[in-house]
């Protein structure tokens, strides 16, 4: 039985290295990916990360020139002309106007505005790693089905090498009545079965690869494989307080940012109370020779303290300070929730470890122990056939029990990791 058992499992090896040799004279550029390595290239080259980054350039690029005064008026006319015409007892009054009038804003709206400005970019900056974040979780998801359909792939071609050994010895036992018709077509019909389930598991394949590709914004005729030795999870804490979250998330630093911008609009309605300057220069060429060259220069200055002006700014001064609090208090729920919800992960972590470690230790090698019985006493004529491939259906769905169980661990571990911002 034993060597039967390393004939049908040298086999699958053989078929496993063959099928990599394929691949590889098929697509000479496949190359293998590292999660970590995966994730550096959604990072980079990901659009709508893009997007949030240009959004923080335009942001910077605003900010710097927000400090920039208003634009000089310059103007001419013509000054004190009379409708009638003029006797030459009377003064000659005409003369052309040349104007010039700049306005100075008060220095410290500028840099308030300049303040506020900036702080959009960090907000921008937050928005993409909130963004990138998600992306984060998808990528890894699809990575680590990728990963267990590649395990559970292995299995599946397994499973066909012992259903084609045993084909082929009920097959063999046929002619000398040793084994019964019904009994082969129950094992071929169990053989296509595994084949459906390898061409479904193929598909499921190369949806987590085009995903993959979709999220790295590689053209859909790029193929990589991934690295199968190497994937891990991180560290799952059994205890995540508000403090750790609100260090971490980076939806909480987006609200950080917000509130912090508020503040700075806050500033910005309050220097509406400073009064911005005007300056004006006019010089009057005279046209006839009654009246000499003139000038006239003016300084104004805004009283923006009037209170039919300062109305709006003191409310809208008061409308973000409820703004804010409301922000507060929005990041308060936001973290408290966060903590409830991985305590509750944390212990469905555990379980789901649990389940897998009792599945690999204990309910598959004694599946496995009953499976090779059955077969060993089904050479020695003690058995039947069915019941062998009772004891091997048995084994085939625990083992794929295994592998549903541990996509929804790895499932549970990359929510767990979202929410910490891992």
């Amino acid at each position: 039985m034993k060597s039967r058992m390393e004939q049908a499992n040298t086999r699958v090896r053989k078929y496993t290295v063959i099928a990599g040799l394929l691949m590889l004279s098929l697509n000479l550029d496949a190359q293998t990916l590292s999660l970590d390595s995966v994730l550096h290239v959604v990072d980079r080259q990901n659009p709508m990360l893009q997007t949030y980054r240009n959004r923080a350039r335009a942001m910077d690029i605003y900010s710097s020139g927000s400090k920039s005064l208003m634009a000089p008026e310059v103007g001419g006319g013509l000054w004190m002309f009379p409708y009638v015409r003029q006797d030459d007892r009377m003064t000659d009054t005409r003369q052309i106007m040349l104007s010039i009038s700049q306005t100075f804003t008060n220095p410290t709206k500028l840099k308030a505005r300049q303040r506020y400005m900036a702080s959009q970019a960090r907000i921008e900056h937050a928005s993409e790693r909130v963004a990138f974040n998600e992306l984060r979780s998808q990528a890894k998801l699809a990575y680590y089905r990728w990963h267990v359909f590649e395990q559970r792939k292995q299995v599946l071609q397994e499973s066909e090498e012992i259903l084609n050994l045993m084909i082929q010895v009920n097959q063999l036992r046929f002619p000398y009545n040793q084994s019964k018709l019904s009994s082969i077509y129950k094992a071929e019909a169990r053989l296509h079965e595994i084949k459906n389930m390898q061409l479904m598991n193929d598909t499921e394949i190369h949806h987590q690869m085009t995903e993959l590709a979709q999220l790295m914004n590689l053209s859909g005729e790029v193929t990589f494989l991934i690295d199968t030795t190497s994937v891990s999870v991180n560290r799952v804490y059994a205890h995540v307080d508000t403090t750790l979250l609100a260090a971490s998330r980076s939806d909480i630093h987006q609200l950080d940012y917000t509130i912090e911008a508020m503040r700075l609009n806050q500033q910005v309605e309050q220097t509406q109370t400073k009064p911005d300057f005007n300056l004006s220069f006019n010089h009057m060429i005279s046209v006839g020779q009654g009246m000499p060259d003139q000038f006239m220069l003016l300084g104004m200055v805004t009283i923006p303290i009037a209170p039919w002006s300062s109305k709006m700014f003191r409310a809208n001064q008061q409308g973000m300070s409820h703004e804010i609090e409301s922000m507060k208090s929005e990041r308060k729920a936001i973290l408290n929730e966060v903590q409830g919800m991985t305590r509750n992960m944390v212990t469905e972590i555990s379980s789901l470890k649990q389940q897998l470690s009792n599945l690999q230790t204990k309910i598959i090698p004694a599946l496995r122990k009953n499976y090779e019985l059955l077969f060993q006493a089904y050479e020695e004529n003690k058995e039947e056939l069915p019941m062998v491939i009772e004891g091997w259906e048995a084994l085939n769905m625990m083992q794929l029990q295994y592998f549903d169980t541990l996509n929804t661990y790895y499932e549970m571990i990359v929510r767990y990791e979202k929410e910490i911002e891992r």
